[in-house]
Formats: structure tokens, sequence, C-alpha cells
């Protein structure tokens, strides 16, 4: 496992991260990535209870269509992306390791793949879903240039839980 946490001055630019095919590898690094509470309900099952009950990433049709890893300079995986399909809509799902979270770089990372949303599907608006009690995912997202849109509940695994699902509108310095 990379150990960003002894980089202390690692703070990669959308110049120093890369979007490339989620390989297996990248998906048994990400199923072993642990946050830290409140976040740590964002982990995923073990990479051999992925496959074998081809849960997202793990079924390997919609790891080729839909997933991609975000790597480093250095080819290290720093993050992922879920460029899920909705008729007009391309929403995103994102993950940063969690020894990156909360070092600042939440904004450049979310505008390299608002980017690559609009790369595959130009036509689309750009969106995302956010639980509404994440106030440090919802600063970067708006830093970004999201906008809260609607709010409501849907199942999870832990229960019911309110979500905002938030728009991209623009971002002055996004080019």
């Amino acid at each position: 496992m990379t150990n960003f946490i002894d980089e202390l001055h690692y703070k990669p630019t959308l110049t120093d991260m890369t979007i490339q095919p989620l390989e297996i590898e990248h998906a048994r690094q990400i199923c072993d990535w642990h946050y830290a509470e409140p976040y740590d309900l964002y982990k995923w099952p073990s990479w051999d209870k992925m496959q074998k009950d081809e849960i997202e990433f793990g079924d390997p049709v919609l790891r080729r269509m839909q997933y991609a890893a975000v790597v480093n300079r250095e080819q290290k995986l720093i993050g992922f992306a879920q460029f899920f399909p909705i008729i007009g809509v391309t929403r995103l799902g994102l993950g940063l390791h969690p020894a990156l979270c909360g070092r600042g770089i939440g904004t450049d990372f979310t505008l390299l793949l608002v980017r690559e949303a609009f790369r595959r599907a130009p036509q689309n608006s750009v969106d995302l879903e956010v639980l509404s009690w994440n106030h440090r995912a919802i600063r970067v997202y708006e830093r970004a240039g999201f906008v809260i849109d609607d709010t409501y509940v849907k199942k999870t695994p832990e229960g019911p839980a309110e979500f905002h699902c938030m728009v991209y509108k623009s971002n002055p310095s996004y080019a």
C-alpha cells in the first residue's frame, strides 16, 4: 500500500494526475482502503467478494465501461472514478486514497474527473450524489463548480440516508 502520509509535501495538481483504465490491481488496492470515521462507511467489500458477486468494478464489463483509475506521476493509484451514464447526464462516483483526504487536492481531483466526463460524453450534464452530512466533500464539490440541485433520501447498506444531488455548473478556473 502506498504511504502518502510520509510524503509531507505531496500535493498533486491537475498536471500530476492521469486517468487510465481501472485494472484488477487497482481494484484490489481500492478494496483495501480504510477511511477514518465517519467516512469509514465508504469501504468496499473484499476483492474476492467483489469479483465473485460481480459487484460494481468487480464486474469486468462494468469496470471497463464505467470505471477509471487516477494515478500520479509515479503511476501510484491516488483515486478512482465511475462515469455512470444516465440519459443526458453523466453521474460521477469518486474516491480519493484515504491518506490524501483532507490534504487540499480534492478540487483538482474533482475537476480532472469533470473534464473526463465531458470528454466521454460532451452532450451530457455532469452531476454527483453526496451524503448531506459530508460537509468536507460538499465544500470540495462547490469549489469545483457544483451546486446543490436536489435533496432526497435513498436506501444505503446502513439504512436510509439523506443525499444531495449536485450539478456541475462551471468553475472560472476550469479550462
